[in-house]
């Protein structure tokens, strides 16, 4: 009798054992249970990592005034009316995407938005520019039409 108990004592202290073990890493409390923490803090800095950085909206808008400044020939006000048009419009079209709406919705509020700031913009702008920036915005919509009239001119 003496036998069968000391038996199941040993058994189940190699079994608890075992349990604590593979509980904390194989290495026993302090040396397991810290490598594992250090290891999932590693795995969060990788997932960092992968995320593209976003590129700032005020960089956006001053490559877009740069593109557009010489062709319309803006003058500084209109400069500065238009960046926090598009500034703004940017900032609205990004919470729009992000919405969680069905793909058709974000695609028509985008389309309003578009013409919501091209309405702005051609406000601020004279005649002579308008019709530059109408010519400005088909050519982006179309851009192998244009490419094809470019080629046919010369």
């Amino acid at each position: 009798m003496k036998l069968i108990h000391s038996l199941l004592i040993f058994a189940f202290v190699l079994l608890s054992t075992n349990t604590i073990s593979a509980q904390y890493g194989n290495g026993g409390y302090g040396n397991g249970y810290g490598s594992n923490r250090r290891m999932n803090s590693g795995m969060d800095q990788t997932r960092a990592i992968d995320k593209p950085k976003e590129i700032p909206v005020e960089v956006t808008v001053g490559k877009i005034i740069e593109k557009i400044k010489p062709e319309l020939n803006l003058d500084a006000l209109q400069e500065i009316a238009i960046s926090n048009i598009l500034i703004e419009s940017i900032r609205t079209q990004g919470m729009l995407i992000k919405a969680e709406v069905s793909q058709e919705d974000k695609i028509k509020n985008v389309q309003a938005l578009s013409e919501v700031t091209d309405r702005k913009i051609m406000e601020l702008l004279n005649k002579d520019q308008k019709e530059k920036y109408i010519a400005m915005n088909e050519e982006a919509k179309n851009p192998k039409k244009s490419k094809a009239k470019k080629k046919a001119k010369q």
